[in-house]
């Protein structure tokens, strides 16, 4: 008999029906070409709708949309009370519409619903209410000058702001940009990834309901070499929040420099070390996190534990008990709430993973577990949690992969592990696990990375910044930190008139 929850989920699926159009200036549209793409689901290959395939001019209706919205003021020069009531209500009616927007999230990406309706929507509700409710806590400056003048330093929005969002986190991602953007009164223009469109085409209508003016919320779905090329080329763009590969990153800060020097803010990719100590306290659960930290997500994460550097000690009874804890990421249908490794996001994605699984092995990585595609006859795209027992120089080792692989590295000495760790041209997470406090500050400062985690992965929260060093990316998602990236910074120098 079929299990009655993986039984609700697929009725959902069988009845919903995704928006397909592209969102400006308040309402839905088709692209001006009549164009469409062709969106699958990576469960089982199904068609799930034909989105509007936008381009250069679609994009230039949008930004049009943006910048009359911003220059009118309804929103760029509202009230912080009247942005955060607005903000807290589309977070009301994201809140409401919960398990919609997890089975888009799921269908769309491949992850399991257990973890969409647990993580992903709950995050992006948090991200916006701590947002909303930062607008009017937020306090410029007056400058310490002589008494005859008055130097005030004040925050104002920065325009209108191109989001182009990754596939992995397609909503979560969107709101780290969408969210502190429009908290400072920015329009924005939200550019999804051609394989993961929908939820971000079913909020803008959230948008509109919780009461942002047309223009201020736009969603242009289409092809990153036409739609998001579009977006970071355009002259009117005052900004580019991106996340996504570093050399997609790369092209951004070209077209900026093509075109109007427009700021780019980039979160791009990692190849981040776990790094486990000899005197690791807690053996047990540094091996459970070190599996979550690379297999949760499908392993496609940018901050994934993708390394796992082991002092040689230890190696052997680690990588067992993380092959263990591996086998609580079973694969299986993500419409079954029990699953916990849904699908990668399409074949293509596939093909790569298990390319850098068999050129490894080609190169001398000894097989621990893993390494096949899973479930097949489904027509979605599966892969087992896989450990690779590696070297540094291997390519495995130095490039992101993007899925349920773990490369495995042992070390002798403190001074090998942070050469091992800081050698790769990434820097966005790192951790490491030890009993020694000297250790972990020594460590934790030599690490070249945006976050660092102490006996722990991958822990988080809304209020402190997130992003990387290197070729990781610049500029912080999250916190307070995020406004750096939306506003301007402006000083008004007034000498007043000597007293009588």
């Amino acid at each position: 008999m079929n299990n009655p929850v993986q039984m609700g989920w697929h009725a959902r699926a069988a009845e919903l029906k995704p928006r397909d159009q592209a969102f400006i200036n308040g309402r839905y549209v088709d692209a001006a070409s009549g164009e469409r793409f062709d969106c699958f689901s990576p469960i089982d290959g199904r068609l799930l709708a034909r989105v509007a395939a936008c381009d250069q001019a679609d994009v230039d209706l949008a930004v049009s949309a943006a910048r009359a919205a911003f220059d009118k003021g309804e929103w760029s020069q509202a009230s912080p009370g009247y942005r955060k009531k607005a903000l807290l209500a589309f977070a009301d009616l994201m809140a409401a519409q919960a398990k919609e927007l997890a089975l888009l999230e799921t269908l769309d990406m491949g992850k399991p619903i257990r973890f969409s309706l647990s993580v992903d929507i709950p995050s992006t509700v948090r991200c916006l209410r701590w947002y909303a409710e930062a607008i009017d806590k937020l306090y410029d400056q007056v400058a310490p000058t002589e008494r005859n003048v008055l130097a005030t330093i004040t925050r104002e929005p920065v325009g209108v702001v191109g989001a182009i969002v990754p596939w992995n986190f397609p909503l979560i991602m969107a709101a780290w940009k969408f969210a502190p953007a429009l908290a400072a009164g920015n329009s924005i223009i939200i550019k999804p990834s051609e394989k993961t469109p929908l939820s971000a085409l079913r909020i803008a209508e959230l948008a509109m309901e919780a009461g942002l003016p047309e223009g201020v919320f736009n969603v242009v779905p289409g092809y990153g070499h036409t739609a998001g090329k579009a977006l970071a080329l355009h002259g009117d763009v005052d900004c580019i929040s991106f996340t996504g590969s570093t050399a997609t990153g790369k092209l951004m800060m070209q077209y900026a420099g093509q075109s109007n020097l427009k700021r780019v803010w980039l979160e791009c990719g990692g190849k981040s070390p776990n790094i486990v100590m000899a005197d690791v306290e807690n053996l047990e659960q540094a091996a459970k996190a070190a599996a979550s930290a690379i297999y949760f997500n499908q392993g496609e994460m940018c901050s994934a534990g993708s390394r796992l550097l082991v002092h040689e000690s230890i190696k052997e009874v680690f990588l067992e008990r993380v092959m263990h804890y591996a086998g609580q990421f079973q694969v299986g249908d993500p419409l079954d709430a029990r699953t916990t490794l849904g699908a990668l996001v399409d074949a293509g994605h596939l093909q790569r993973v298990q390319h850098y699984v068999t050129e490894a092995q080609q190169q001398g990585a000894q097989l621990r577990q893993g390494g096949s595609r899973q479930r097949e006859s489904s027509g979605g795209y599966y892969y087992e949690p896989t450990l690779l027992e590696v070297t540094p120089q291997m390519t495995i080792a130095r490039e992101e992969v993007f899925g349920p692989v773990l490369s495995a590295i042992s070390f002798r000495t403190e001074a090998e592990a942070i050469q091992i760790a800081n050698e790769v041209m990434y820097g966005l997470a790192a951790a490491v696990w030890t009993r020694d406090l000297n250790t972990a500050h020594r460590m934790s400062r030599a690490l070249r990375a945006g976050l660092v985690y102490i006996n722990c992965y991958d822990d988080d929260d809304i209020t402190v910044p997130f992003g990387g060093y290197k070729q990781s990316g610049n500029g912080r998602d999250k916190s307070l930190h995020a406004f750096d990236k939306y506003t301007e910074l402006k000083t008004t120098w007034i000498r007043l008139a000597q007293a009588p």
